[in-house]
């Protein structure tokens, strides 16, 4: 997958779960910058363990992330 449709993925599940960064952020226990440069495509291959973080926050299955 790449960083920018991973981007796309995670913006579209977060607005559709009507979080802010800081919201999804908190949840998933990253920082908001960290989550913010995910969403604009700047920081590629997070690690399994944020992707299942921030996915349990967002409540899909990891694979929804990738998809």
């Amino acid at each position: 997958m790449t960083p920018r449709r991973l981007a796309t993925v995670m913006r579209d599940l977060r607005d559709r779960a009507k979080l802010t960064q800081e919201e999804l952020a908190k949840r998933a226990k990253v920082s908001r910058s960290y989550l913010a440069a995910l969403e604009a495509g700047h920081r590629k291959n997070p690690s399994i363990d944020t992707l299942k973080r921030l996915a349990r926050a967002l409540g899909v299955p990891v694979t929804e992330l990738l998809e």
